[in-house]
């Protein structure tokens, strides 16, 4: 849990200082508007993360008596891993996937597709159910949630800073070219690196701690392999900065640069192995 803090705080930190940076490539003025806008991305990335991530996908929120099998299972794994009931949502997206969001576990929210309720019997879906409640037991749902919106944060940055480079003409004297340029490039691809870092070993944890739960590997390696395959053929219309939070990256399909440098989750076939690896 205090790593996990930790973690956040540098996430945060990084995000101010890649904003400032950003801002002070176009001089004293560009600086301290990054710096405002710094303020209130860190601000809005704690409290509004899970929110973002939720508008993202298009989901909506359900109740008990639209959805009774969810919240059964979602009350169940709960009460065994002594965390409280999430928020439950539903996005309309075909492709199979789910996740979790939230800053804490008291205000934790868990999503799945139509798709995914489609592809998977509900012994697969418990385990992925399973899966996303040990994202929230392990405290690391704000990471992800922020370090999505980080990356987003940056990746909208640059651009208005590439943009503001190509119609600002010559008139600043304090601006480099080269250096705008760099930074330009580099600063979503910083924002990548953390998301990477960050989700990989997440997501083993978190497969980790759900096949604990219910005692058995083989539901969630079972679902990791259909949603896998059914993401390569369904495409979901999400921004890349916002993959790291799905079980399976809903990019899967596409043909991506640097895919394999930059992914931010490990392969398939690694987690299906150490889920059938496992012993009870």
């Amino acid at each position: 849990m205090v790593l996990n803090q930790l973690k956040t705080v540098i996430l945060l930190t990084a995000m101010g200082i890649l904003m400032v940076f950003l801002g002070s490539l176009f001089g004293r003025t560009g600086m301290i508007i990054g710096f405002v806008i710094a303020l209130v991305t860190v601000g809005m990335s704690y409290w509004k993360s899970d929110q973002l991530a939720l508008r993202s996908a298009g989901a909506v929120e359900v109740t008990e008596e639209q959805m009774a099998p969810y919240f059964q299972v979602v009350r169940d794994l709960s009460q065994r891993m002594d965390i409280p009931m999430p928020r439950l949502y539903v996005s309309p997206e075909m492709q199979p996937n789910a996740f979790a969001t939230g800053r804490n576990p008291d205000n934790a929210a868990v999503c799945v597709t139509q798709g995914i309720l489609q592809v998977l019997d509900w012994e697969e879906l418990r385990g992925v159910l399973a899966h996303e409640l040990g994202h929230v037991k392990n405290r690391d749902i704000l990471i992800s949630s922020i370090a999505a919106a980080v990356a987003t944060a940056i990746a909208f940055a640059a651009n208005m800073a590439m943009w503001g480079a190509m119609f600002a003409g010559g008139n600043g004297r304090d601006r480099n070219p080269f250096a705008m340029l760099i930074g330009v490039i580099l600063a979503p691809i910083a924002a990548s690196v953390i998301q990477m870092a960050l989700s990989r070993n997440r997501e083993y944890e978190a497969d980790r701690t759900g096949a604990e739960l219910i005692r058995d590997g083989e539901p969630l390696a079972q679902a990791l392999i259909k949603i896998e395959t059914y993401a390569a053929q369904v495409p979901m219309d999400v921004v890349p900065e916002q993959t790291s939070k799905f079980i399976i990256n809903p990019l899967t399909g596409r043909q991506v640069s640097f895919k394999n440098l930059f992914t931010t989750h490990p392969s398939t076939a690694s987690r299906v192995e150490r889920l059938r690896a496992m012993r009870f």
